[in-house]
C-alpha cells in the first residue's frame, strides 16, 4: 500500500489529523477530518510543551478545508482538523525552537491567504521597509521568495520577557482625572514609545494623571491617525516593541499617571483577515461573514461595521479587551465611535443618535465584562447619542466624552448668536442630566477638532487694540477658557501641545496628515505663561476637593461667565471671568460677603456686599475662594 496513503488513512481513522506529523503529505485536498479542538486552546496559536509544540485554532465556519502554511513546514500546506461543529479548524505543529520567531498563514479553500486574526504580529510586505531599526530594532525580514502572500502573521513562544517595575497601580480618581490626549507621531519625531516615555517629565510637570494614546493596535500602512484597524492583538510596529510599550507603561506608572489606549472595535478595513475571510468580489463583506454586516448600519461609517448582535463578534471583542487589559497592564480604553454599535439601520444622524434600546443592551453586555475583570478600568465611550442613552450608560459607570469644542472657541474668539453659541453650560454633568459628575469628560479640544489658537488667529473678534487674532492675546484667552474648562466638576481632557496654543490647523497636510512638531514653542514667553497657568489649573483642580463639589451654579451664556461651587468643607469658589472684547462691570452673586483669595494672582478682594461690582477688562480672569486653596 502506498505510505502516504495509508499515513492519511490512519489519520482519519483516528479522528484527528493532528496526531500526524506536519510531514505526513496531507493537503487541503485531503477530506479533513474531524474532531473538537484540545481543551485549553484559544483563538489562534497556544503553545505547549515548553513551547516546542503549537496548537493553531482558527473560527472559520463554512469553509470547506483549511491549511497552514509557514516556515516550520517550508510552507507546505499542513491539513487542519474541523470541529465537530464544522465551525472551527486547527492543528498540532511540533518539534518547533520556543526561541524562535516563525512566519505563517492560513490558507482557506486551497485559494486563499490570510493572516492570523489572532496574532500578536504582522509582517507587511509594503510598509515594514518605513520603520527604522531605532524604532523596533531587529525587525524580522518578511519572507520573500516563499509561498506568502500579503500580509504574514508571527508567532513565537518564548519572546523576549519584561519584567513590571510597578506591580500595584492605583488609578487617579476619575473625579479628578485629567486626560492628556496624544498621536505618538506628531508628538515626538521619533514617533517612538522609547522617545515618548523620555518625554514624561513634561507631561508630569503639567500635572496630567492619563495619557491617551491614539490607536495603537496594527492599521493599514504607518502614517495614519490609527483608526483604520486591521489587527486588533498586534501592537502596531510603526512606534516600537511590545516591550518598549510595556516600559512606558510602567513608567507612567511609576510617576501616578494612567494609561488610556484609543480603540477601534466598531469596524475594521480591507486588509482585515476578517474581512477577506468572508468577502464579495468587490472586497466588501459578503452575507456568510460570521463577524461584519454586508451594510453599514449608521451614516458615518468608513470601514466595514462589526455587528456586535453577532455570537461570534461578541467572543472575539470580549477577548480582544481582556487581552490588553491583561497583558499591557492599561488602565482604560477610549472607545471610538461607540454610537455605532447598533444594528438599527440609521440614515441620518438624527436618526443615528436617539435612544437605542439594542445599543444599550450591547454597551451594557460589554461595560459589565470589562468591570468583572477589573472593576477600576476607565470605560470613555465617544457616543454623542441622545442624553437619556448616555445618562443610562453613565450610570452603569463608563465616561462619556463631552466634545465643548464649538463653543469654547466661539467664546475664546469672543463671538455668540442668537443660538447661544458660547455657551459654555454643557460643560456640567446636569444640563446632560447625569445624575454624578464624574462620568462626563468635557474637552474643548481633541484630535478630530479645529485648533483654537488657529481660529483665534484666523478669525478673532477685536476692539481698539484688543485684537485676538495677535499671538499673545490669543494665548491669554486660552487661560481664560481653560480657568472654565477645569473649575467645572468632572474629569477632562487636553489635546497634545494645547497647552502651549498650537495653532496649525487640522486640516494641514490633510486632516489626518502629519503635523509640525514645535517643542521650541516653550521657549515662547506668552505659550509658557499658558503651559503655567494649565499645570497651576490641574494642580488646583486635584488637591482642592470643592472642584468635586455637587453644589454649585453657574452663569455661562453672557460675556462675563461664572461659576460657584460649594464643597461639603465649606469652602467656596468663584470663577469669574469676561469673554467681551471690551471691558465689563458684572454684578457677581458672591455667596458670602468677606474676604476672597485670589488664587492665580494672589491678591485678595473684599466682598462687602453681594452681589457684589467689579470692573473686568477685555479676558480678564479670576478664581477667588473664602479660604486660600492647596497649592
Amino acid at each position: 500500500m502506498n505510505w502516504i496513503f495509508y499515513s492519511a488513512l490512519l489519520c482519519l481513522m483516528a479522528g484527528s489529523a493532528a496526531s500526524c506529523n506536519k510531514n505526513s503529505g496531507l493537503t487541503t485536498a485531503t477530506q479533513p477530518a474531524t474532531a473538537d479542538v484540545p481543551a485549553g486552546a484559544s483563538d489562534g496559536v497556544t503553545f505547549t510543551k515548553n513551547g516546542t509544540s503549537a496548537i493553531f485554532n482558527l473560527y472559520a465556519p463554512g469553509k470547506n478545508t483549511v491549511a497552514v502554511i509557514g516556515e516550520f513546514n517550508n510552507w507546505k500546506p499542513t491539513a487542519m482538523t474541523q470541529s465537530t461543529d464544522g465551525n472551527r479548524w486547527w492543528v498540532q505543529v511540533d518539534n518547533l525552537d520556543p526561541a524562535k520567531e516563525y512566519a505563517y498563514q492560513y490558507l482557506l479553500d486551497d485559494t486563499l491567504k490570510v493572516a492570523d486574526p489572532y496574532t500578536h504580529k504582522i509582517l507587511d510586505p509594503d510598509n515594514d521597509a518605513a520603520i527604522p531599526s531605532g524604532v523596533y530594532p531587529a525587525l524580522k525580514a518578511y519572507p520573500s521568495g516563499t509561498a506568502a502572500k500579503g500580509m504574514v502573521s508571527v508567532m513565537q513562544a518564548n519572546p523576549a520577557a519584561y519584567t513590571w517595575k510597578v506591580g500595584s497601580f492605583t488609578r487617579p480618581d476619575p473625579k479628578n482625572l485629567v486626560v492628556y490626549e496624544l498621536l505618538v507621531r506628531d508628538f515626538v519625531a521619533t514617533h517612538s514609545y522609547a522617545t515618548l516615555t523620555d518625554t514624561l517629565n513634561y507631561l508630569a510637570t503639567l500635572g496630567v494623571n492619563a495619557i491617551e494614546l491614539l490607536p495603537v493596535n496594527e492599521f493599514e500602512g504607518n502614517d495614519s491617525w490609527g483608526y483604520n484597524t486591521n489587527f486588533l492583538f498586534a501592537l502596531d510596529k510603526y512606534y516600537g516593541t511590545p516591550n518598549s510599550y510595556k516600559a512606558f507603561i510602567d513608567a507612567c506608572h511609576a510617576r501616578g499617571i494612567a494609561v488610556i489606549q484609543d480603540i477601534v472595535l466598531e469596524d475594521q478595513f480591507g486588509s482585515s483577515p476578517m474581512v477577506r475571510m468572508y468577502a464579495t468580489a468587490s472586497g466588501s463583506p459578503s452575507a456568510k461573514n460570521p463577524w461584519f454586516n454586508e451594510t453599514n448600519r449608521h451614516p458615518y461609517a468608513v470601514g466595514y461595521q462589526l455587528n456586535h448582535e453577532s455570537a461570534a463578534t461578541v467572543a472575539y471583542t470580549e477577548y480582544v479587551l481582556k487581552y490588553w487589559m491583561q497583558e499591557y497592564h492599561i488602565d482604560g480604553f477610549r472607545f471610538d465611535q461607540s454610537k455605532g454599535f447598533t444594528q438599527t439601520n440609521s440614515g441620518n444622524d438624527a436618526a443615528w443618535s436617539a435612544y437605542d434600546a439594542g445599543r444599550v443592551a450591547i454597551w451594557t453586555k460589554y461595560i459589565k465584562y470589562m468591570q468583572s475583570l477589573d472593576a477600576g478600568f476607565y470605560i470613555i465611550l465617544e457616543h454623542f447619542a441622545a442624553d437619556q442613552e448616555e445618562a443610562a450608560l453613565a450610570g452603569l459607570g463608563a465616561i462619556m466624552w463631552n466634545n465643548l469644542n464649538g463653543n469654547a472657541n466661539q467664546a475664546t474668539m469672543s463671538y455668540n448668536d442668537a443660538g447661544g453659541s458660547w455657551d459654555l453650560k454643557r460643560m456640567f454633568y446636569d444640563s446632560h442630566g447625569f445624575t454624578t459628575p464624574y462620568n462626563l469628560m468635557t474637552y474643548i479640544e481633541s484630535h478630530d477638532e479645529e485648533r483654537l489658537q488657529y481660529k483665534n488667529e484666523q478669525y478673532g473678534n477685536y476692539s481698539g487694540s484688543y485684537r485676538i487674532k495677535d499671538l499673545a492675546t490669543g494665548l491669554a484667552r486660552q487661560q481664560l477658557i481653560a480657568a472654565f474648562e477645569m473649575a467645572a466638576p468632572g474629569p477632562k481632557m487636553l489635546w497634545q501641545f494645547g497647552e502651549l496654543g498650537y495653532d496649525v490647523s487640522i486640516d494641514y497636510n490633510g486632516r489626518t496628515g502629519s503635523k509640525p512638531i514645535y517643542w521650541n514653542y516653550a521657549k515662547d514667553a506668552s505659550r509658557l505663561a499658558l503651559y503655567n497657568t494649565y499645570a497651576k489649573l490641574i494642580n488646583l483642580k486635584k488637591k482642592n476637593s470643592v472642584f468635586t463639589a455637587t453644589n454649585y451654579s453657574y452663569k455661562l451664556d453672557g460675556a462675563v461667565k461664572t461659576i460657584s461651587l460649594t464643597g461639603s468643607d465649606g469652602t467656596s469658589v468663584m470663577v469669574v471671568g469676561n469673554f467681551d472684547v471690551v471691558a465689563q462691570t458684572p454684578a457677581i452673586a458672591f455667596p458670602l460677603t468677606g474676604t476672597w483669595y485670589d488664587d492665580l494672582s494672589g491678591g485678595t478682594v473684599s466682598v462687602t456686599a453681594t452681589p457684589y461690582t467689579i470692573t473686568l477688562a477685555p479676558g480678564e480672569y479670576h478664581i477667588y475662594s473664602n479660604t486660600m486653596l492647596k497649592q
